[in-house]
């Protein structure tokens, strides 16, 4: 996801620096480019080796140090530096940041890039929440800093509050949020629902599918990268939410239906790609149903239809996608289903198609709209998440 950036990883003089060297393998397997530039002080808590090792590259620490290509060599790195992370920040070189100090190679380098930049403080909570440092953070966010909060928990002081500095992980998606993919739906309100439903039966059983909510979450986690805010609306999954998403969990169909409609007057874009049960268990029994020799029948009734209720309140401007998964006749039913529904997309696929079916990491997904059919080849849920946007994108434009 990051094989053409150049990303300018600061390490600073705290404990955590330690984290940097997970972070920097992590980027690595992304297939960035990374340069690692460390303050002297930070060459006490982990060798500079240890990130060539990791990197491939050199680790920068002396800003005269003659054995660099160029004279200038902060300025050079600079100018090929997609994106700046700082982690761990010290309290001090928050403050360096924060009033234009630039007297070593990581604040002078930083001072001269103009990609975004981000700086994930981790220090003791007591420094951490002194006055002066919070003014400096808020500095920081003025100059167009991005400030990554530090987790909380027992530091290596023994303190415990926060000052931590977050996992590799999530650092990670903290960039690929930055700078992977384009922001073009920055200012604009995503609605995603994913998963399946449960309808219970007793408190033992329930009515459910094989959804694994797999493409609703990629749709989720494309849209916040390419800068939305997103709300995702999931039935119970195996998959962790994604970061940055505002993840409302559910379990019913009437759930469901409640936590979407409460929320879809103010999305500009809707994807309903969760797999609703259509039935729903007339009589739930409080206890637990026991068997016997006979037969049994359990009655079903109609749940309420989310999206044909989308379709008939969407306001003006609002873009809709149903999602459709067929067995036989997939074009003809999903072409009745778009007219029906009052939508504008549905994405349909066929279970029996190989690649397309639940549980699955990619997706053979034909794409209708009132003039188009556009049918995807087998690719990645992810790759068919940034397609079922642009083509959302292009239905708001016109």
């Amino acid at each position: 996801m990051l094989h053409d950036k150049t990303i300018l990883l600061g390490v600073t003089g705290g404990i955590a620096a330690y984290k940097a060297a997970y972070l920097a393998s992590a980027l690595v397997k992304l297939r960035a480019g990374i340069e690692v530039v460390m303050t002297e002080n930070a060459t006490k808590f982990i060798a500079p080796l240890t990130f060539e090792q990791l990197t491939g590259r050199r680790t920068m620490v002396d800003t005269f140090d003659r054995n660099f290509s160029h004279s200038v060599e902060h300025i050079a790195l600079a100018e090929r530096t997609d994106l700046v992370l700082i982690a761990p920040a010290t309290a001090n070189v928050c403050a360096k940041f924060a009033h234009g100090l630039a007297d070593d190679m990581l604040t002078t380098t930083a001072r001269a890039c103009r990609c975004p930049k981000l700086i994930a403080p981790a220090m003791n909570t007591n420094m951490y929440e002194n006055p002066v440092t919070q003014e400096n953070l808020e500095t920081l966010r003025r100059f167009g800093w991005e400030v990554i909060e530090p987790a909380s928990g027992r530091l290596a002081c023994g303190s415990v509050g926060p000052g931590k500095l977050p996992e590799p992980e999530l650092l990670c998606e903290h960039i690929l949020r930055a700078i992977v993919l384009p922001h073009d739906l920055v200012g604009k309100k995503v609605l995603v629902t994913a998963g399946p439903t449960q309808e219970s039966i007793d408190p033992v059983r329930y009515i459910t599918n094989h959804s694994s909510g797999k493409m609703g979450y990629a749709i989720a986690r494309t849209a916040m990268l390419r800068g939305a805010e997103v709300t995702l609306v999931s039935g119970p999954t195996a998959l962790t939410p994604p970061q940055f998403v505002k993840t409302v969990p559910v379990r019913s169909a009437s759930e469901m239906f409640d936590a979407v409609t409460r929320r879809s007057a103010d999305a500009d874009f809707i994807f309903k790609a969760a797999a609703v049960a259509d039935y729903t268990p007339a009589d739930y029994s409080g206890d637990k149903m026991k068997k016997s020799d006979a037969e049994l029948s359990i009655p079903l009734r109609r749940t309420r239809d989310i999206l044909k209720y989308l379709g008939e309140h969407r306001r003006p401007g609002q873009v809709i996608c149903g999602f459709s998964m067929e067995t036989r006749d997939m074009l003809e039913n999903s072409r009745a289903k778009l007219t029906k529904k009052n939508v504008d997309m549905i994405c349909a696929n066929n279970l029996k198609t190989e690649g397309a079916g639940f549980g699955t990491d990619t997706n053979v997904i034909t794409v209708i709209t009132a003039d188009t059919v556009r049918e995807l080849p087998l690719m990645s849920k992810d790759e068919a998440a940034g397609v079922i946007l642009d083509m959302a994108l292009e239905l708001a434009a016109r």
